[in-house]
């Protein structure tokens, strides 16, 4: 991936460049919240550098985001995997798993459903500590 093509891929998927030197997803209005999701150069240390982009070429890209975050973990989830598409689309690229397998249906219908299960047990905690 040529780091000019980034920059654009990323402006357009909707990415914010900003903290550490990597792109970021941010709540509408609340970027105090921290990130929804962020996005990483796969070459360490992991940031981009912004005065040499021109010169940039990466082998790949990579998606996380830390929980708990601003949003519930599964919506979260639901922001990031179309951001992950569009980026794969725009950059000509694919879409891999942790293990670095091709991300499937099977694959993502897990990742929402343990999800799913972090955000009830984070429910039942916050019920916890608010009585």
């Amino acid at each position: 991936i040529a780091g000019p093509e980034l920059v654009v891929a990323a402006e357009k998927a909707g990415l914010d460049f900003g903290d550490m030197g990597i792109f970021h997803r941010l709540v509408e209005g609340r970027p105090d919240l921290g990130p929804i999701f962020s996005v990483a150069n796969l070459v360490k240390p992991g940031s981009f550098d912004m005065s040499h982009i021109q010169d940039l070429r990466t082998p790949g890209i990579s998606f996380f985001m830390a929980l708990p975050g601003p949003l519930p973990a599964l919506d979260a989830w639901d922001a990031m995997l179309p951001t992950a598409q569009r980026m794969a689309e725009l950059l000509d690229g694919v879409l891999l798993d942790e293990e670095r397998n091709a991300l499937g249906r099977q694959r993502i219908a897990h990742i929402r459903e343990d999800l799913r299960n972090y955000d009830r047990k984070q429910q039942k905690w916050d019920l916890r500590t608010t009585r």
